[in-house]
């Protein structure tokens, strides 16, 4: 089988998102693992690498990423690890995640467990921040896909998702910033790059992302749409106003859009419009991963709102 052009490597999770009646709607989760699914739904052709556990949650996560088209090649099955697990209940001041993965099959990833030849074949290799945080040898193991991935050529992105109940604020910024500095495609949210950098301003905290050596930035802000940015020229996305269910899985399906129209070769600023209305389309529907956008829907949102 060929390389997928887009390997995104990290923490998949099975999640359980509490509804408005109470009742609990299982799903899928885990940034990126949903930036799989979300690229895949785009028409890309898309690898995942991680590990899970041998468990009822491991084996329903292989299950979604073969539906999807995505290629497990490169997912170890753990034994003896388990899968994690996290909820969701939302609020007035929006979602609020609760996990349990301490001893996770993924936090327990080494390099040894990486598919180096398709990490030297890929076009894209995509990671994120979470994947740095859950455990040293995990962050070992993203850096070392990393620097696989670049010494072969390809281009590596990073969504920093900070999640400071994993680690401090001071320590999270020393260790992405030192992995974005290695990436070509930094894909932050606007409230984890206003922490990570001390800034408000978008063009701003573009400009810090450029200045880590980024080729393209595409800086999300929720319902005001998104920042793409390169060296030479710079361009805002106004939001598109639709009925926000669940906003979970958001920047996972703007990462997934903006990595599939690059692997076909769109510019940033055309990718980033893509992006910006799979983002929209996904804030419609309850979970991470149910409400991801296909391709078609996505054009078909574009047509109605661009006339």
């Amino acid at each position: 089988m060929p390389t997928p052009d887009i390997l995104c490597l990290g923490e998949p999770l099975v999640e359980f998102n509490r509804r408005p009646d109470g009742l609990w709607l299982g799903g899928h989760g885990g940034d990126s693992s949903n930036c799989a699914v979300a690229a895949a739904r785009q028409g890309a052709s898309v690898g995942y690498l991680s590990r899970a556990g041998d468990d009822p949650f491991g084996r329903d996560l292989l299950d979604l990423w073969r539906a999807e088209g995505v290629d497990t090649t490169g997912v170890r099955v753990d034994p003896q690890a388990p899968t994690g697990v996290y909820f969701v209940t939302h609020g007035p001041e929006g979602h609020v995640f609760t996990y349990r993965r301490a001893g996770s099959a993924a936090s327990l990833m080494t390099p040894a467990d990486l598919a180096v030849e398709a990490l030297r074949e890929t076009r894209l290799l995509h990671v994120s921040g979470i994947g740095l945080a859950i455990s040293d040898s995990a962050a070992e193991t993203v850096f070392a896909a990393i620097e696989t991935a670049r010494e072969a050529g390809g281009r590596v992105s990073c969504d920093p998702n900070l999640r400071l109940k994993l680690w401090g604020l001071d320590r999270a910024r020393e260790v992405i910033h030192a992995a974005m500095a290695r990436c070509q495609i930094a894909l932050p949210g606007l409230e984890d790059a206003v922490r990570l950098t001390g800034l408000s301003d978008p063009d701003a905290i573009a400009d810090v992302y450029l200045g880590l050596g980024a080729e393209v930035v595409a800086l999300t802000l929720g319902a005001e749409g998104a920042l793409v940015a390169t060296p030479d020229a710079r361009n805002r996305l106004p939001g598109h106003r639709v009925e926000a269910v669940d906003a979970t899985g958001a920047g996972d399906a703007f990462d997934g859009a903006f990595l599939a129209a690059l692997a076909e070769g769109a510019d940033p600023f055309a990718a980033g419009r893509r992006a910006n209305a799979a983002a929209a389309l996904s804030v419609m529907g309850q979970g991470a991963v149910a409400p991801l956008p296909s391709r078609a829907q996505v054009e078909a949102f574009l047509a109605a709102r661009e006339g």
